[in-house]
């Protein structure tokens, strides 16, 4: 299937300093770096949520991808595509393979997102899902793309204690700027982060990621990377639904809570962000998981079914209520269980996915 346009949303109709940054030739005199033993497994580096982008040039900005993170390994006996959790998921992803393949590289670790396109080049996670077969499901995609936005291993090096900078231009070298196959290069953008910010909401982005240029990767959510989005939207679990007469699947509401150290807390309901689809998936889910009591406190709820807490959500929301609800919450799709649920923390800025 031929793959949408590699999009560029941002670098349209916006002020000249937002573009590309040049990508530079590899300076021959660099020392060679040591070989190491290529890792098996790498936890990833997790962006932190932020209300604002940061200033100043030791950050990086990219666009935030809504997708699967994964790392992509080439390895002389063939290429393994991970998870975040580290599940091997090589063969839901034919097309990145086929393209991982073809790197003129012995060896080597991709940082990125697999992300399918919507018409106008933007991420899409319910795209993605729907050609995964949606939460559970087995199907292989062969419309998503990988997008790599960092190199934690390359042909004998091990990366992670090189800067960011280093990292990105050795990437670019291995992924060219402008390529439009299966593995694309997510673009550095030089820009002002509030202007960067502000054309991304404007086109129906998610949001951007900021990076410190002389970071080491480091795995975990230490603020080496942050985020900053358009709309909130972050992981909860399902606990119950309220029943409807009228709604798609029956289902008018679903129950949320979101984890307060080994418990769970009650931050409300969402209603909408349904389409048939989506709310048969839902029924038959929670179908299979009801229970004769509810896990967590959600006041007095007409019709309402409970559920084990076993499945994961990702909500969009404007806000947090004064007494710790969701705000204009919408749902948005199923996430992994490896996922989990956001810290509770409504007065604060909860973290997501990563």
């Amino acid at each position: 299937m031929t793959k949408p346009p590699k999009p560029k949303p941002l670098l349209q109709d916006v002020d000249k300093s937002v573009r590309s940054r040049p990508s530079k030739p590899r300076n021959p005199a660099q020392p060679n770096l040591p070989l190491d033993p290529m890792p098996d497994r790498i936890d990833p580096c997790l962006a932190l949520l932020k209300p604002k982008p940061p200033k100043g040039p030791q950050w990086a900005f990219e666009v935030k991808w809504d997708g699967y993170r994964l790392s992509v390994h080439v390895e002389p006996t063939g290429i393994r595509i991970l998870t975040r959790g580290g599940h091997d998921w090589t063969h839901r992803f034919p097309a990145i393979q086929q393209a991982a393949l073809w790197l003129p590289v012995g060896s080597a670790i991709l940082d990125g997102e697999a992300v399918v396109l919507d018409e106008k080049g933007r991420s899409d996670f319910g795209l993605l899902q729907q050609s995964l077969g949606g939460r559970g499901g087995k199907k292989r995609s062969s419309d998503a793309i990988f997008m790599a936005f960092d190199l934690l291993y390359f042909d004998g090096p091990d990366l992670r204690n090189s800067e960011l900078d280093m990292r990105r231009h050795l990437l670019a070298d291995l992924v060219p700027t402008g390529e439009q196959g299966d593995i694309r290069l997510s673009e550095e953008i030089e820009a002002d982060g509030d202007q960067l910010l502000a054309s991304a909401c404007e086109h129906g982005l998610e949001g951007i990621i900021a990076k410190r240029r002389d970071a080491p990767y480091r795995s975990g959510r230490l603020g080496d990377w942050l985020k900053i989005k358009c709309i909130q939207s972050d992981s909860f679990v399902i606990v119950g639904y309220e029943r409807s007469t009228v709604a798609r699947a029956g289902i008018g509401r679903l129950l949320l809570a979101a984890r307060k150290g080994d418990d769970l807390v009650y931050v409300g309901g969402v209603g909408t962000g349904f389409n048939e689809r989506s709310a048969a998936e839902l029924r038959e889910q929670m179908d299979k998981l009801i229970i004769g009591k509810a896990t967590v406190d959600t006041g007095r709820k007409r019709n309402a079914v409970f559920v084990d807490p076993k499945i994961v959500a990702e909500i969009e929301y404007r806000a947090w209520t004064h007494d710790g609800k969701l705000r204009h919450a919408s749902y948005k799709g199923l996430r992994d269980v490896q996922d989990n649920a956001i810290p509770y923390q409504p007065r604060g800025r909860p973290g997501d996915r990563g």
